[in-house]
Protein backbone atom coordinates (compact mmCIF):
# COMPACT_ATOMS: atom_id res chain seq x y z
CA UNK A 1 0.00 0.00 0.00
CA UNK A 2 1.28 3.45 -0.88
CA UNK A 3 1.04 5.95 1.94
CA UNK A 4 1.74 9.64 1.78
CA UNK A 5 2.93 12.23 4.25
CA UNK A 6 2.57 15.97 3.90
CA UNK A 7 4.61 17.78 6.50
CA UNK A 8 4.56 21.27 7.87
CA UNK A 9 6.89 22.89 10.36
CA UNK A 10 7.09 26.39 11.79
CA UNK A 11 6.88 28.02 8.42
CA UNK A 12 7.78 25.13 6.16
CA UNK A 13 5.93 22.98 3.67
CA UNK A 14 2.31 22.49 2.65
CA UNK A 15 -0.25 20.09 4.08
CA UNK A 16 -3.61 18.81 2.90
CA UNK A 17 -6.58 20.18 4.81
CA UNK A 18 -8.54 17.62 6.76
CA UNK A 19 -11.88 19.33 6.17
CA UNK A 20 -11.51 19.27 2.42
CA UNK A 21 -10.47 15.64 2.50
CA UNK A 22 -13.45 14.60 4.57
CA UNK A 23 -15.61 16.28 1.98
CA UNK A 24 -17.23 19.18 3.79
CA UNK A 25 -19.77 21.11 1.78
CA UNK A 26 -20.84 24.70 2.24
CA UNK A 27 -23.77 25.09 4.61
CA UNK A 28 -25.08 28.64 4.31
CA UNK A 29 -27.78 28.17 6.95
CA UNK A 30 -26.75 27.09 10.44
CA UNK A 31 -29.30 25.51 12.82
CA UNK A 32 -29.73 27.68 15.88
CA UNK A 33 -28.74 24.92 18.26
CA UNK A 34 -25.33 24.66 16.58
CA UNK A 35 -24.55 28.34 16.15
CA UNK A 36 -21.09 29.59 17.20
CA UNK A 37 -22.81 31.64 19.93
CA UNK A 38 -24.03 28.55 21.77
CA UNK A 39 -23.46 28.67 25.50
CA UNK A 40 -21.64 25.87 27.29
CA UNK A 41 -24.97 24.70 28.72
CA UNK A 42 -26.49 24.53 25.23
CA UNK A 43 -23.50 22.62 23.91
CA UNK A 44 -23.75 20.22 26.83
CA UNK A 45 -27.42 19.66 26.00
CA UNK A 46 -26.50 19.04 22.35
CA UNK A 47 -23.93 16.44 23.40
CA UNK A 48 -26.46 14.71 25.61
CA UNK A 49 -29.17 14.61 22.95
CA UNK A 50 -26.90 13.19 20.25
CA UNK A 51 -25.32 10.64 22.57
CA UNK A 52 -28.78 9.65 23.83
CA UNK A 53 -30.06 8.97 20.30
CA UNK A 54 -26.98 6.89 19.49
CA UNK A 55 -27.30 4.82 22.67
CA UNK A 56 -31.03 4.25 22.17
CA UNK A 57 -30.57 2.90 18.64
CA UNK A 58 -27.53 0.90 19.73
CA UNK A 59 -29.59 -0.76 22.48
CA UNK A 60 -32.40 -1.58 20.03
CA UNK A 61 -29.94 -3.15 17.58
CA UNK A 62 -28.36 -5.29 20.31
CA UNK A 63 -31.70 -6.62 21.52
CA UNK A 64 -33.54 -7.12 18.24
CA UNK A 65 -31.21 -7.20 15.20
CA UNK A 66 -30.89 -10.77 13.99
CA UNK A 67 -31.40 -12.67 10.75
CA UNK A 68 -33.53 -15.76 11.29
CA UNK A 69 -31.37 -18.89 11.67
CA UNK A 70 -28.15 -16.85 11.58
CA UNK A 71 -25.82 -15.34 14.14
CA UNK A 72 -26.68 -12.06 15.77
CA UNK A 73 -24.02 -9.34 16.02
CA UNK A 74 -21.71 -9.73 18.99
CA UNK A 75 -20.39 -6.18 18.68
CA UNK A 76 -21.83 -2.92 17.36
CA UNK A 77 -20.13 0.47 17.46
CA UNK A 78 -21.15 3.94 16.25
CA UNK A 79 -18.84 6.88 15.62
CA UNK A 80 -20.39 10.23 14.66
CA UNK A 81 -18.00 12.98 13.61
CA UNK A 82 -19.08 16.58 13.25
CA UNK A 83 -16.82 18.92 11.28
CA UNK A 84 -17.18 22.70 11.46
CA UNK A 85 -14.86 24.70 9.25
CA UNK A 86 -14.32 28.38 8.53
CA UNK A 87 -11.90 29.46 5.86
CA UNK A 88 -10.59 32.17 3.58
CA UNK A 89 -8.50 31.62 0.45
CA UNK A 90 -6.84 34.29 -1.63
CA UNK A 91 -4.55 34.86 -4.59
CA UNK A 92 -3.30 37.80 -6.65
CA UNK A 93 -4.21 40.20 -3.84
CA UNK A 94 -7.86 39.24 -3.51
CA UNK A 95 -10.05 36.73 -1.69
CA UNK A 96 -11.21 33.95 -4.03
CA UNK A 97 -13.03 31.72 -1.54
CA UNK A 98 -14.82 32.57 1.67
CA UNK A 99 -16.87 29.74 3.09
CA UNK A 100 -18.32 28.05 6.13
CA UNK A 101 -18.89 24.31 6.17
CA UNK A 102 -20.50 21.92 8.60
CA UNK A 103 -21.20 18.25 8.24
CA UNK A 104 -21.84 15.18 10.32
CA UNK A 105 -20.87 11.67 9.24
CA UNK A 106 -21.52 8.27 10.82
CA UNK A 107 -19.25 5.24 10.83
CA UNK A 108 -21.00 2.01 11.83
CA UNK A 109 -19.14 -1.15 12.75
CA UNK A 110 -20.97 -4.48 13.10
CA UNK A 111 -19.15 -7.71 13.91
CA UNK A 112 -20.54 -11.24 13.60
CA UNK A 113 -18.96 -14.29 15.22
CA UNK A 114 -16.87 -13.68 18.33
CA UNK A 115 -13.63 -12.00 19.42
CA UNK A 116 -11.61 -15.02 18.33
CA UNK A 117 -13.01 -15.21 14.81
CA UNK A 118 -15.37 -12.77 13.12
CA UNK A 119 -16.10 -11.16 9.77
CA UNK A 120 -12.86 -9.16 10.01
CA UNK A 121 -10.68 -12.24 10.54
CA UNK A 122 -7.41 -12.37 8.62
CA UNK A 123 -8.55 -14.98 6.11
CA UNK A 124 -7.86 -14.49 2.42
CA UNK A 125 -11.37 -15.03 1.06
CA UNK A 126 -13.56 -11.97 0.69
CA UNK A 127 -17.22 -11.36 0.03
CA UNK A 128 -17.82 -10.00 -3.45
CA UNK A 129 -21.47 -9.15 -2.87
CA UNK A 130 -22.42 -5.76 -4.27
CA UNK A 131 -25.61 -4.22 -2.90
CA UNK A 132 -27.76 -2.07 -5.18
CA UNK A 133 -28.33 0.40 -2.35
CA UNK A 134 -25.95 2.00 0.10
CA UNK A 135 -27.38 4.16 2.90
CA UNK A 136 -26.30 7.77 3.19
CA UNK A 137 -23.69 8.24 5.92
CA UNK A 138 -24.52 11.88 6.56
CA UNK A 139 -26.27 12.65 9.85
CA UNK A 140 -28.75 15.48 10.60
CA UNK A 141 -27.23 18.73 11.81
CA UNK A 142 -29.67 19.51 14.61
CA UNK A 143 -29.56 18.21 18.16
CA UNK A 144 -33.31 17.67 18.54
CA UNK A 145 -33.71 15.40 15.49
CA UNK A 146 -33.83 12.13 17.43
CA UNK A 147 -35.89 10.26 14.84
CA UNK A 148 -33.78 11.54 11.95
CA UNK A 149 -30.48 10.54 13.56
CA UNK A 150 -31.81 7.17 14.64
CA UNK A 151 -33.11 6.64 11.11
CA UNK A 152 -29.62 7.09 9.69
CA UNK A 153 -28.19 4.71 12.29
CA UNK A 154 -30.97 2.19 11.63
CA UNK A 155 -30.27 1.93 7.90
CA UNK A 156 -26.49 1.91 8.31
CA UNK A 157 -26.64 -0.77 11.01
CA UNK A 158 -28.92 -2.97 8.93
CA UNK A 159 -26.63 -2.68 5.92
CA UNK A 160 -23.50 -3.27 8.00
CA UNK A 161 -25.03 -6.35 9.66
CA UNK A 162 -25.97 -7.95 6.36
CA UNK A 163 -22.53 -7.30 4.94
CA UNK A 164 -20.85 -8.56 8.09
CA UNK A 165 -22.90 -11.76 8.07
CA UNK A 166 -22.13 -12.38 4.40
CA UNK A 167 -18.41 -11.76 4.96
CA UNK A 168 -18.38 -13.91 8.09
CA UNK A 169 -19.88 -16.93 6.32
CA UNK A 170 -17.55 -16.50 3.35
CA UNK A 171 -14.48 -16.21 5.56
CA UNK A 172 -15.61 -19.10 7.74
CA UNK A 173 -15.61 -21.24 4.62
CA UNK A 174 -12.23 -19.87 3.60
CA UNK A 175 -10.75 -20.84 6.95
CA UNK A 176 -10.52 -24.46 5.84
CA UNK A 177 -7.60 -23.38 3.64
CA UNK A 178 -5.90 -21.16 6.22
CA UNK A 179 -3.00 -22.22 8.41
CA UNK A 180 -3.46 -22.61 12.15
CA UNK A 181 -1.12 -19.65 12.63
CA UNK A 182 -3.62 -17.32 10.98
CA UNK A 183 -6.68 -18.72 12.75
CA UNK A 184 -4.99 -18.63 16.18
CA UNK A 185 -4.66 -14.83 16.07
CA UNK A 186 -7.92 -13.33 17.31
CA UNK A 187 -10.00 -11.09 15.09
CA UNK A 188 -10.76 -8.42 17.69
CA UNK A 189 -9.20 -7.49 21.02
CA UNK A 190 -11.14 -7.55 24.27
CA UNK A 191 -10.78 -4.18 25.96
CA UNK A 192 -12.20 -2.50 29.05
CA UNK A 193 -15.01 -0.02 28.47
CA UNK A 194 -14.06 3.68 28.58
CA UNK A 195 -16.07 6.75 29.50
CA UNK A 196 -14.75 10.19 28.60
CA UNK A 197 -16.18 13.68 28.16
CA UNK A 198 -13.58 15.99 26.74
CA UNK A 199 -13.60 19.74 27.41
CA UNK A 200 -15.52 22.11 25.19
CA UNK A 201 -13.24 23.77 22.64
CA UNK A 202 -13.90 27.29 21.39
CA UNK A 203 -13.42 28.07 17.72
CA UNK A 204 -13.24 31.72 16.69
CA UNK A 205 -12.47 33.11 13.27
CA UNK A 206 -12.02 36.81 12.51
CA UNK A 207 -13.08 36.59 8.89
CA UNK A 208 -12.66 40.28 8.11
CA UNK A 209 -9.15 40.42 9.57
CA UNK A 210 -8.03 37.26 7.81
CA UNK A 211 -9.50 38.45 4.51
CA UNK A 212 -7.38 41.60 4.76
CA UNK A 213 -4.26 39.58 5.61
CA UNK A 214 -4.83 37.13 2.78
CA UNK A 215 -5.26 39.98 0.30
CA UNK A 216 -2.15 41.77 1.57
CA UNK A 217 0.10 38.70 1.60
CA UNK A 218 -0.98 37.40 -1.79
CA UNK A 219 -0.51 40.87 -3.31
CA UNK A 220 3.07 40.88 -2.01
CA UNK A 221 3.65 37.49 -3.62
CA UNK A 222 1.94 38.62 -6.82
CA UNK A 223 4.27 41.59 -7.13
CA UNK A 224 7.40 39.43 -6.82
CA UNK A 225 8.83 39.01 -10.36
CA UNK A 226 9.74 35.34 -9.72
CA UNK A 227 6.17 34.25 -8.90
CA UNK A 228 4.00 32.66 -11.56
CA UNK A 229 1.17 31.71 -9.22
CA UNK A 230 0.60 31.90 -5.47
CA UNK A 231 -2.10 31.17 -2.93
CA UNK A 232 -2.81 31.57 0.78
CA UNK A 233 -5.38 29.56 2.69
CA UNK A 234 -6.42 30.19 6.29
CA UNK A 235 -8.78 27.79 8.03
CA UNK A 236 -10.23 26.95 11.42
CA UNK A 237 -11.68 23.51 12.04
CA UNK A 238 -13.46 21.99 15.01
CA UNK A 239 -14.07 18.24 15.04
CA UNK A 240 -16.53 16.86 17.58
CA UNK A 241 -16.52 13.09 17.94
CA UNK A 242 -19.19 10.88 19.53
CA UNK A 243 -18.44 7.20 20.06
CA UNK A 244 -20.52 4.41 21.65
CA UNK A 245 -20.34 0.63 21.46
CA UNK A 246 -21.98 -2.44 22.91
CA UNK A 247 -19.14 -2.94 25.40
CA UNK A 248 -20.25 0.20 27.21
CA UNK A 249 -17.71 2.70 25.90
CA UNK A 250 -18.91 6.30 25.59
CA UNK A 251 -16.58 9.01 24.27
CA UNK A 252 -17.31 12.63 23.42
CA UNK A 253 -14.46 14.98 22.65
CA UNK A 254 -13.50 17.96 20.54
CA UNK A 255 -10.40 18.95 18.64
CA UNK A 256 -9.69 22.40 17.17
CA UNK A 257 -6.93 23.16 14.72
CA UNK A 258 -6.08 26.34 12.83
CA UNK A 259 -3.83 26.37 9.80
CA UNK A 260 -2.22 28.77 7.38
CA UNK A 261 -0.98 27.38 4.09
CA UNK A 262 1.07 29.63 1.79
CA UNK A 263 2.41 28.38 -1.53
CA UNK A 264 4.11 30.03 -4.47
CA UNK A 265 5.09 28.63 -7.86
CA UNK A 266 7.64 29.67 -10.46
CA UNK A 267 9.16 28.25 -13.64
CA UNK A 268 12.86 27.97 -14.30
CA UNK A 269 14.23 28.98 -17.69
CA UNK A 270 14.25 25.31 -18.70
CA UNK A 271 10.50 25.06 -17.97
CA UNK A 272 10.74 23.11 -14.71
CA UNK A 273 7.93 23.91 -12.30
CA UNK A 274 9.22 25.02 -8.89
CA UNK A 275 7.25 25.35 -5.68
CA UNK A 276 7.98 26.65 -2.23
CA UNK A 277 5.65 26.89 0.73
CA UNK A 278 5.06 27.60 4.39
CA UNK A 279 2.64 25.93 6.80
CA UNK A 280 1.58 27.01 10.28
CA UNK A 281 -0.64 25.14 12.73
CA UNK A 282 -2.04 26.20 16.10
CA UNK A 283 -4.73 25.09 18.55
CA UNK A 284 -6.08 28.65 18.92
CA UNK A 285 -6.45 31.63 16.62
CA UNK A 286 -4.29 33.77 18.91
CA UNK A 287 -1.35 31.38 18.50
CA UNK A 288 -1.19 31.75 14.73
CA UNK A 289 1.75 33.89 13.55
CA UNK A 290 1.56 37.67 13.63
CA UNK A 291 1.70 39.87 10.56
CA UNK A 292 5.39 40.50 11.19
CA UNK A 293 6.16 36.77 11.26
CA UNK A 294 4.06 36.11 8.17
CA UNK A 295 5.78 38.91 6.26
CA UNK A 296 9.23 37.64 7.24
CA UNK A 297 8.42 34.06 6.25
CA UNK A 298 6.92 35.10 2.92
CA UNK A 299 10.02 37.17 2.19
CA UNK A 300 12.18 34.09 2.88
CA UNK A 301 9.90 31.95 0.74
CA UNK A 302 10.26 34.32 -2.22
CA UNK A 303 14.03 34.59 -1.78
CA UNK A 304 14.33 30.79 -1.78
CA UNK A 305 12.06 30.52 -4.83
CA UNK A 306 14.22 32.98 -6.77
CA UNK A 307 17.33 31.07 -5.73
CA UNK A 308 15.73 27.81 -6.90
CA UNK A 309 14.87 29.39 -10.23
CA UNK A 310 18.50 30.39 -10.70
CA UNK A 311 19.92 27.11 -9.37
CA UNK A 312 21.37 24.41 -11.65
CA UNK A 313 19.81 20.94 -11.80
CA UNK A 314 21.58 18.07 -10.14
CA UNK A 315 22.33 14.70 -11.73
CA UNK A 316 21.37 11.43 -10.02
CA UNK A 317 23.61 10.99 -6.99
CA UNK A 318 24.64 8.45 -4.37
CA UNK A 319 26.80 9.60 -1.50
CA UNK A 320 26.96 11.07 2.01
CA UNK A 321 24.37 13.58 3.12
CA UNK A 322 22.83 15.37 6.07
CA UNK A 323 19.08 15.31 6.35
CA UNK A 324 17.84 18.25 8.38
CA UNK A 325 15.06 17.50 10.91
CA UNK A 326 12.19 17.94 8.41
CA UNK A 327 13.75 15.41 6.03
CA UNK A 328 14.79 13.10 8.91
CA UNK A 329 11.21 13.02 10.15
CA UNK A 330 9.90 12.14 6.69
CA UNK A 331 12.53 9.41 6.36
CA UNK A 332 11.52 7.73 9.62
CA UNK A 333 7.81 8.28 9.03
CA UNK A 334 7.92 6.63 5.62
CA UNK A 335 10.72 4.09 5.94
CA UNK A 336 10.04 2.93 9.51
CA UNK A 337 6.78 4.22 10.99
CA UNK A 338 4.34 2.83 8.44
CA UNK A 339 6.07 -0.55 8.55
CA UNK A 340 5.46 -0.71 12.31
CA UNK A 341 1.67 -0.32 12.00
CA UNK A 342 0.01 -3.43 13.40
CA UNK A 343 -2.30 -4.47 10.58
CA UNK A 344 0.64 -4.62 8.18
CA UNK A 345 2.19 -7.43 10.24
CA UNK A 346 -0.81 -9.72 9.66
CA UNK A 347 -1.60 -8.92 6.03
CA UNK A 348 0.14 -11.30 3.64
CA UNK A 349 -0.17 -8.75 0.85
CA UNK A 350 2.16 -6.49 2.84
CA UNK A 351 5.94 -6.66 2.75
CA UNK A 352 6.04 -7.10 6.57
CA UNK A 353 9.54 -5.69 6.84
CA UNK A 354 9.70 -6.02 10.63
CA UNK A 355 7.53 -9.10 11.27
CA UNK A 356 9.22 -11.54 13.64
CA UNK A 357 12.03 -9.12 14.50
CA UNK A 358 10.97 -7.97 17.97
CA UNK A 359 14.04 -8.08 20.21
CA UNK A 360 16.44 -7.77 17.30
CA UNK A 361 18.55 -4.82 16.16
CA UNK A 362 16.88 -3.11 13.20
CA UNK A 363 18.49 0.36 13.12
CA UNK A 364 21.74 1.89 14.47
CA UNK A 365 21.98 1.42 18.24
CA UNK A 366 22.29 5.12 19.08
CA UNK A 367 18.74 5.75 17.80
CA UNK A 368 15.40 5.17 19.52
CA UNK A 369 11.88 5.73 18.18
CA UNK A 370 8.59 6.04 20.03
CA UNK A 371 5.11 7.36 19.31
CA UNK A 372 3.27 9.30 22.00
CA UNK A 373 -0.18 10.81 21.36
CA UNK A 374 -0.42 11.77 25.05
CA UNK A 375 2.13 14.55 24.52
CA UNK A 376 0.56 17.87 23.49
CA UNK A 377 3.77 19.95 23.56
CA UNK A 378 7.28 18.81 22.67
CA UNK A 379 10.36 21.04 22.67
CA UNK A 380 8.08 24.04 23.08
CA UNK A 381 5.90 23.26 20.05
CA UNK A 382 2.20 22.26 20.06
CA UNK A 383 1.74 18.89 18.35
CA UNK A 384 -0.94 18.04 15.77
CA UNK A 385 -0.98 14.35 16.62
CA UNK A 386 -2.05 14.60 20.27
CA UNK A 387 -5.29 12.95 21.42
CA UNK A 388 -6.68 11.32 24.58
CA UNK A 389 -8.68 8.46 22.99
CA UNK A 390 -8.35 6.89 19.57
CA UNK A 391 -11.17 6.27 17.07
CA UNK A 392 -11.99 2.91 18.66
CA UNK A 393 -12.50 4.43 22.11
CA UNK A 394 -9.16 3.24 23.51
CA UNK A 395 -7.02 5.51 25.68
CA UNK A 396 -3.87 6.65 23.90
CA UNK A 397 -0.49 5.39 25.09
CA UNK A 398 3.16 6.10 24.59
CA UNK A 399 4.55 3.18 22.58
CA UNK A 400 8.26 2.41 22.50
CA UNK A 401 8.83 1.13 18.98
CA UNK A 402 12.62 0.93 18.85
CA UNK A 403 14.94 1.25 21.85
CA UNK A 404 18.68 1.65 21.30
CA UNK A 405 18.25 0.19 17.83
CA UNK A 406 16.26 -2.85 19.04
CA UNK A 407 12.68 -3.40 17.88
CA UNK A 408 10.35 -3.46 20.90
CA UNK A 409 6.82 -3.30 19.53
CA UNK A 410 4.24 -2.08 17.06
CA UNK A 411 1.49 0.50 16.82
CA UNK A 412 -1.80 -1.31 17.42
CA UNK A 413 -5.50 -0.83 16.96
CA UNK A 414 -8.04 -3.40 18.18
CA UNK A 415 -6.96 -5.75 15.41
CA UNK A 416 -4.65 -8.20 17.22
CA UNK A 417 -1.38 -9.38 15.77
CA UNK A 418 0.79 -12.31 16.74
CA UNK A 419 1.97 -12.03 20.38
CA UNK A 420 0.19 -8.67 20.74
CA UNK A 421 -3.50 -9.25 21.59
CA UNK A 422 -4.41 -5.74 22.80
CA UNK A 423 -4.64 -2.21 21.42
CA UNK A 424 -2.27 0.53 22.51
CA UNK A 425 -4.59 3.36 21.50
CA UNK A 426 -3.44 3.96 17.92
CA UNK A 427 -6.58 2.99 15.99
CA UNK A 428 -7.21 6.08 13.86
CA UNK A 429 -9.45 6.98 10.94
CA UNK A 430 -10.87 9.88 8.98
CA UNK A 431 -14.58 10.40 8.50
CA UNK A 432 -16.42 7.15 7.80
CA UNK A 433 -13.39 4.91 7.28
CA UNK A 434 -12.51 1.89 9.43
CA UNK A 435 -9.75 2.59 11.99
CA UNK A 436 -6.35 0.97 11.70
CA UNK A 437 -3.08 1.41 13.58
CA UNK A 438 -1.52 4.74 12.63
CA UNK A 439 1.22 7.08 13.82
CA UNK A 440 0.40 10.14 15.94
CA UNK A 441 3.45 11.92 17.42
CA UNK A 442 6.50 10.05 16.13
CA UNK A 443 9.66 11.00 18.02
CA UNK A 444 13.20 10.01 17.04
CA UNK A 445 15.86 10.38 19.72
CA UNK A 446 19.64 9.96 19.48
CA UNK A 447 22.08 9.36 22.33
CA UNK A 448 25.79 8.73 22.81
CA UNK A 449 29.01 9.78 21.12
CA UNK A 450 27.33 9.90 17.71
CA UNK A 451 25.33 12.97 18.79
CA UNK A 452 27.14 16.28 18.19
CA UNK A 453 26.29 19.95 17.57
CA UNK A 454 25.13 20.57 13.99
CA UNK A 455 28.34 22.45 13.10
CA UNK A 456 30.36 19.34 13.98
CA UNK A 457 27.96 17.15 12.04
CA UNK A 458 28.70 19.18 8.92
CA UNK A 459 32.44 18.71 9.52
CA UNK A 460 31.79 14.96 9.68
CA UNK A 461 29.88 15.17 6.40
CA UNK A 462 32.82 16.83 4.70
CA UNK A 463 35.23 14.20 6.08
CA UNK A 464 33.00 11.34 4.93
CA UNK A 465 32.71 12.90 1.48
CA UNK A 466 36.49 13.09 1.20
CA UNK A 467 36.86 9.52 2.47
CA UNK A 468 34.53 8.25 -0.25
CA UNK A 469 36.25 10.35 -2.90
CA UNK A 470 32.99 12.09 -3.82
CA UNK A 471 33.06 15.53 -5.45
CA UNK A 472 30.48 16.84 -2.99
CA UNK A 473 28.16 15.88 -0.14
CA UNK A 474 24.56 16.95 0.28
CA UNK A 475 22.41 18.78 2.80
CA UNK A 476 18.64 18.36 2.49
CA UNK A 477 17.29 21.45 4.25
CA UNK A 478 13.58 21.32 3.42
CA UNK A 479 11.14 18.73 2.14
CA UNK A 480 7.46 18.91 1.17
CA UNK A 481 6.56 15.33 2.07
CA UNK A 482 7.04 11.76 1.01
CA UNK A 483 5.44 8.46 0.11
CA UNK A 484 6.14 4.78 0.57
CA UNK A 485 5.08 1.43 -0.81
CA UNK A 486 4.59 -1.26 1.85
CA UNK A 487 2.92 -3.86 -0.37
CA UNK A 488 4.57 -7.25 -0.77
CA UNK A 489 3.72 -7.12 -4.47
CA UNK A 490 5.81 -4.01 -5.03
CA UNK A 491 9.29 -2.82 -4.20
CA UNK A 492 9.88 -2.00 -0.52
CA UNK A 493 10.86 1.58 -1.16
CA UNK A 494 10.13 5.16 -0.14
CA UNK A 495 10.45 8.54 -1.79
CA UNK A 496 11.00 12.04 -0.41
CA UNK A 497 10.30 15.29 -2.22
CA UNK A 498 12.97 17.81 -1.18
CA UNK A 499 12.68 21.51 -1.92
CA UNK A 500 16.06 22.84 -0.81
CA UNK A 501 19.04 20.62 -1.72
CA UNK A 502 22.57 21.94 -1.21
CA UNK A 503 25.80 20.51 -2.60
CA UNK A 504 28.60 20.83 -0.02
CA UNK A 505 32.21 21.24 -1.08
CA UNK A 506 34.21 18.67 0.94
CA UNK A 507 37.20 21.01 1.29
CA UNK A 508 35.67 24.41 1.96
CA UNK A 509 32.15 23.57 3.19
CA UNK A 510 30.65 26.03 0.70
CA UNK A 511 27.00 25.20 0.01
CA UNK A 512 25.46 25.49 -3.47
CA UNK A 513 21.71 25.25 -4.02
CA UNK A 514 20.56 22.76 -6.70
CA UNK A 515 17.18 21.51 -7.88
CA UNK A 516 15.39 18.77 -9.79
CA UNK A 517 15.85 15.64 -7.66
CA UNK A 518 13.94 13.28 -5.35
CA UNK A 519 15.19 11.10 -2.50
CA UNK A 520 14.68 7.36 -3.09
CA UNK A 521 15.72 4.28 -1.19
CA UNK A 522 14.84 1.01 0.48
CA UNK A 523 13.95 1.14 4.19
CA UNK A 524 16.45 -1.10 5.95
CA UNK A 525 19.43 -0.11 3.82
CA UNK A 526 18.72 3.61 4.10
CA UNK A 527 18.16 3.69 7.86
CA UNK A 528 21.23 1.61 8.62
CA UNK A 529 23.49 4.02 6.72
CA UNK A 530 22.93 6.64 9.44
CA UNK A 531 26.14 7.32 11.39
CA UNK A 532 25.51 10.57 13.27
CA UNK A 533 22.93 12.97 14.63
CA UNK A 534 22.74 16.58 15.77
CA UNK A 535 21.90 17.72 19.27
CA UNK A 536 19.44 20.18 17.77
CA UNK A 537 15.89 18.91 17.14
CA UNK A 538 13.15 19.90 14.72
CA UNK A 539 9.44 19.61 15.52
CA UNK A 540 6.92 19.85 12.73
CA UNK A 541 3.27 19.09 12.01
CA UNK A 542 1.27 17.80 9.08
CA UNK A 543 -1.23 15.23 7.82
CA UNK A 544 -0.64 11.62 6.80
CA UNK A 545 -2.76 9.67 4.36
CA UNK A 546 -3.16 5.89 4.28
CA UNK A 547 -5.94 3.27 4.08
CA UNK A 548 -7.93 4.82 6.95
CA UNK A 549 -7.73 8.32 5.47
CA UNK A 550 -5.87 11.48 6.40
CA UNK A 551 -5.08 12.03 10.07
CA UNK A 552 -3.13 14.82 11.80
CA UNK A 553 0.41 13.82 12.77
CA UNK A 554 3.55 15.32 14.24
CA UNK A 555 7.18 14.31 14.23
CA UNK A 556 10.38 15.28 15.96
CA UNK A 557 13.87 14.29 14.89
CA UNK A 558 17.45 15.56 14.91
CA UNK A 559 19.46 16.22 11.77
CA UNK A 560 20.97 12.92 10.64
CA UNK A 561 24.21 12.12 8.81
CA UNK A 562 24.04 9.18 6.41
CA UNK A 563 26.95 7.67 4.51
CA UNK A 564 24.73 7.03 1.50
CA UNK A 565 21.72 8.85 0.13
CA UNK A 566 20.33 8.32 -3.34
CA UNK A 567 18.78 11.01 -5.50
CA UNK A 568 16.91 10.46 -8.74
CA UNK A 569 15.66 13.04 -11.22
CA UNK A 570 12.30 14.44 -10.15
CA UNK A 571 9.30 13.60 -12.28
CA UNK A 572 8.46 17.12 -13.39
CA UNK A 573 6.99 18.16 -16.71
CA UNK A 574 8.63 21.12 -18.35
CA UNK A 575 6.36 23.71 -19.92
CA UNK A 576 6.61 27.14 -21.41
CA UNK A 577 5.71 30.08 -19.15
CA UNK A 578 2.69 32.28 -20.08
CA UNK A 579 3.15 34.07 -23.40
CA UNK A 580 2.14 37.47 -22.02
CA UNK A 581 3.46 39.17 -18.90
CA UNK A 582 1.18 39.39 -15.88
CA UNK A 583 -1.36 42.25 -16.14
CA UNK A 584 0.20 44.08 -13.17
CA UNK A 585 3.66 43.76 -14.76
CA UNK A 586 2.64 44.79 -18.28
CA UNK A 587 3.52 48.34 -19.41
CA UNK A 588 0.57 50.74 -19.39
CA UNK A 589 -0.75 51.99 -22.73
Amino acid sequence: MVTRLKTGSAGRSIALLCAALIGCAASPERPADLAPTQTKAQRKATRGAILGSMKTELDRSVKQLRFKDYEAPYFVGYRLTEIEREGVTGKFGAVVADASARDRFVYTEVRVGDYAFDNHANIDNESFRFADYEPDKRAPLGSSDDAALRGVLWLLTDDAYKRALSEYLTKKGGAVYATDEKIDVASFSKEEASSHRGPFKTMTFDRAAWSRRVARVTKAMRDAPVVLDAQMDVSAQRSTRYFVNTEGTEIVDEHVIYSIQIEAMARADDGMRLQNSRSFYAPTEAELPSDAVLDAEVAKLLTELQALRDAPTIDPYTGPAILMPEASGVLFHEAVGHRLEGERQADEEEGRTFKGRVGKVVIPDFLSVYDDPTVAIYAGTKLNGAYAYDDEGIASERVTLIEDGVLRGFLKSRTPIEDAPHSNGHGRAQGTLKPMARMANLIVEAEGDMVVPYADLKVELMAETRRQGKPYGLIIRDITGGSTNTSGYGYQAFKGEPVLIYKVDPETGVETLVRGAEIVGTPLVSINKIVGASKELGVFNGYCGAESGYVPVSASAPALLTTELELQRSQSNKERPPLLPAPWAAPSR
